[in-house]
């Protein structure tokens, strides 16, 4: 990773990890030819240890000694995540740093992927910068190829999300999973058109049909023993809303709303370049929700994959249509583990907000086997109920059942049971609803992209599955 070097130089500067409990003895720790200085800076900065905060530290003679990092109320350094380190690429000067003191591994390795995760940009579309990003020397305890590994498949992952819907349609969607498939000799195949007609996925076709871009479903298979995981991904590559379209406000981050299928060829890569010890299928329903003469329609019936017929209700619920026929052709295979990623509500990012993605699960033990995961990587998720109370709010007077409730409330809720019924209960099975975007500036966490989930199912599978 160009974020790291093995060796410092001779100008290699100094970052200070500093926790508010620690904010008056610090510098005990800055040599002694440098201190008296470093400490009166400090002081004149009024520099507590606010976590976010990193300060630039200058010597005596001018040039540029490193920085103080806050860490906020940090205990000890086993506490570290990397969010701690995040903001720090973003506002030092290029160069090369190195941590003041060594850390234990884990502590180690959640600096590194933080500084990792902070240096990411999107700069397909611009002038690249003529700044060199700074450098960190890996830090001696950190696990560098974890490391490696997971921020290579965040920012796979963010790099897809960020792309323009006119560059990332289905079919260019279906060759980057089929480039993934290739560096780890997977193998991948399509559905397109037409043949999903013939070959038992209509509710795919109907959404994708009106399209200038075929729609698909695209397949990717690794591994030949070990327990069977699937992972299935939301792979609206946009969506206007159809004929019930969305008002321009909506519609202008719809390139976004291929972010489960995204996260969960980011988490398919990991996986395989682990090495873990299962079988992994990946299904991507890859499609455009557009409007043309031939769009489905408000009250048309659907057939899907699994038999159940739908009314379409709301054209602008086409994510659950197109992960009803993958999710009945996951089902089939009876995996050991059945996980779908979406960017599926607006009512999940109401109930929760954009940073916290809702988690269903079949049992209560797998979503807190998920959840130990999440809290030991960082990367947070919230259990929701699959409560069967609202299952009859897909009630149709002319079809098994409707795509969308009549009531506005408990939308994400509703979308995970409709969901369900494309899940054999024998089947262990996550769902996750997630928004794949940071709508604000936040340190080392630009506007764009967000690969939410990948850590904390990696987390899961590698637990599980390690080799």
């Amino acid at each position: 990773m160009t974020a790291f070097i093995d060796q410092p130089g001779a100008a290699c500067r100094t970052l200070w990890l500093v926790a508010e409990p620690d904010a008056d003895s610090w510098t005990g720790r800055v040599p002694p030819a440098e201190r008296a200085f470093v400490t009166s800076w400090a002081k004149a900065n009024a520099f507590r240890g606010e976590r976010g905060r990193v300060l630039l530290m200058p010597r005596a003679d001018g040039e540029l000694a490193g920085a103080a990092v806050g860490l906020g109320r940090l205990a000890r350094p086993a506490e570290l995540t990397p969010g701690h380190l995040l903001p720090v690429p973003d506002r030092v000067p290029s160069g090369e740093y190195q941590l003041a003191e060594p850390l234990p591994p884990a502590a180690a390795t959640a600096a590194a992927f933080g500084w990792a995760l902070g240096g990411y940009r999107f700069e397909r579309y611009r002038k690249p910068s003529p700044e060199s990003p700074p450098v960190l020397v890996m830090p001696p305890n950190a696990d560098r190829e974890h490391v490696r590994r997971l921020a290579e498949a965040e920012f796979l992952a963010r790099d897809l999300i960020n792309t323009p819907a006119a560059d990332m349609g289905p079919a260019e969607l279906a060759a980057a999973i089929a480039g993934v498939a290739g560096r780890f000799g997977a193998e991948c195949s399509q559905i397109v058109g037409e043949q999903l007609l013939t070959e038992g996925f209509p509710a795919i076709h109907a959404v994708g049909r009106a399209a200038g871009a075929p729609p698909r479903l695209v397949e990717l298979r690794w591994g030949s023993a070990g327990p069977r995981v699937t992972l299935v991904g939301k792979g609206v590559c946009f969506d206007t809303g159809g004929l019930d379209l969305k008002p321009s406000s909506s519609m202008a981050l719809m390139k976004k709303d291929m972010g489960g299928a995204a996260c969960a060829l980011a988490l398919a890569q990991a996986v395989m370049d682990a090495g873990l010890d299962l079988r992994l299928r990946l299904l991507v329903p890859a499609v455009e929700n557009s409007v043309a003469g031939n769009a489905y329609r408000p009250g048309d019936v659907l057939a899907t994959r699994k038999g159940i017929t739908v009314e379409v209700a709301n054209t602008d619920a086409e994510g659950r249509l197109v992960l009803a026929d993958a999710l009945a052709l996951a089902d089939e295979e009876r995996p050991d583990l059945l996980i779908d990623l979406a960017t599926l509500t607006g009512a999940a990012r109401v109930a929760l907000g954009p940073e916290l993605p809702a988690l269903y699960a079949g049992t209560d033990a797998l979503a807190e086997e998920l959840l130990a995961s999440a809290r030991e990587v960082s990367d947070p998720l919230w259990h929701m109920p699959l409560w069967s109370g609202y299952e009859d709010e897909f009630a149709s007077k002319v079809a098994d059942v409707s795509n969308v409730s009549a009531s506005p409330l408990a939308g994400s809720i509703i979308a995970a049971l409709f969901l369900r019924r494309f899940v054999s209960e024998a089947t262990p099975w996550l769902h996750l609803d997630l928004y794949a975007w940071n709508s604000k500036d936040r340190p080392g966490r630009p506007v764009g992209a967000e690969a939410q989930t990948v850590r904390a199912l990696y987390g899961l599978l590698a637990a599980r599955y390690a080799a």
